[in-house]
C-alpha cells in the first residue's frame, strides 16, 4: 500500500489548514487504496483567528494539537517524518501554510520555510518521489528548491508575480485543473485560491491526488 505524507498546518482556513482541502485530500487518498500519514509542526501557531468573526483572538495554540482535530488524532510531529517511509507528499493550503509552515504571509518573497518541511520535500524529490501542493502552499516551493519549478496558485496576478520574483514559473490555471512539472514530479492546483464552493475545490484536488499516486514509483 502506498503511503502518502500529508502535512497539515493547524485547523481552520484563517490560521491553519483549510479543512475542506485536507478532508478532500484524505478522502481521495483513501478511495484510491493508499494510506495517508499525517504530520504537522509541533510549535505555536503564528496567530489565532476567530473564524466566526474573522478577528484575531488573544490565545496561543499548538499547530500539531490543532491539526490533530482534522486527523482524528492520527498524526505525528513533522520533525519525525522520513522520506524513506513515504511514497509521496501532499500539502493542503489555508493560511497556515503561509503562517505556520512558512512566514510567506508576513514576509512575502523574503519568506523562509519550516526546516522540517523543506528537508522532507527535498529528500523526497531526490528519491524521485512526487510532491503535491495546493492553494497557497505552492508559494513555499521556490524557497524549498533552488531551481525553477512550473507551478500554479490559480490566476491571482499579484501572488503569481511574487512567485516569479522568487524564481518559479507560474502557470495560470482554472480551479478544476492541475499544473504538472513532469521533470520534477511536482503537481499543484488552485483549490480555494479560486474555488467558490467545496465541489469546485474537490475537482482539482482529486486530480492532484490521482496524478501524485500515478507518479509514485
Amino acid at each position: 500500500m502506498k503511503k502518502i505524507g500529508v502535512v497539515l498546518s493547524g485547523c481552520g482556513v484563517y490560521d491553519g489548514t483549510e479543512i475542506h482541502e485536507a478532508v478532500i485530500t484524505l478522502l481521495a487518498i483513501a478511495r484510491s487504496g493508499a494510506q495517508a500519514v499525517c504530520f504537522a509542526p509541533d510549535k505555536s501557531q503564528s496567530d489565532v483567528i476567530n473564524h466566526l468573526a474573522a478577528e484575531p483572538m488573544a490565545e496561543n495554540r499548538n499547530v500539531l494539537i490543532e491539526a490533530a482535530r482534522i486527523a482524528r488524532g492520527e498524526i505525528q510531529p513533522l520533525s519525525q517524518a522520513r522520506a524513506a517511509d513515504l511514497d509521496a507528499l501532499i500539502v493542503p493550503g489555508g493560511f497556515g501554510a503561509a503562517k505556520n509552515l512558512s512566514n510567506f504571509a508576513a514576509e512575502g518573497v523574503q519568506c523562509t520555510v519550516d526546516s522540517s518541511l523543506a528537508q522532507l520535500a527535498r529528500s523526497l524529490h531526490q528519491a524521485g518521489k512526487p510532491l503535491g501542493f495546493m492553494c497557497i502552499a505552492p508559494a513555499l516551493l521556490p524557497k524549498i528548491f533552488d531551481f525553477p519549478l512550473r507551478l500554479t496558485i490559480g490566476t491571482d496576478i499579484d501572488t503569481a508575480e511574487m512567485l516569479e520574483d522568487m524564481g518559479a514559473e507560474h502557470v495560470p490555471c482554472p480551479v478544476d485543473d492541475i499544473v504538472v512539472d513532469e521533470d520534477n514530479k511536482v503537481i499543484t492546483t488552485p483549490a480555494y485560491m479560486l474555488a467558490q464552493n467545496i465541489a469546485e475545490a474537490a475537482t482539482g484536488i482529486e486530480k492532484l491526488v490521482a496524478r501524485v499516486l500515478a507518479l509514485c514509483a
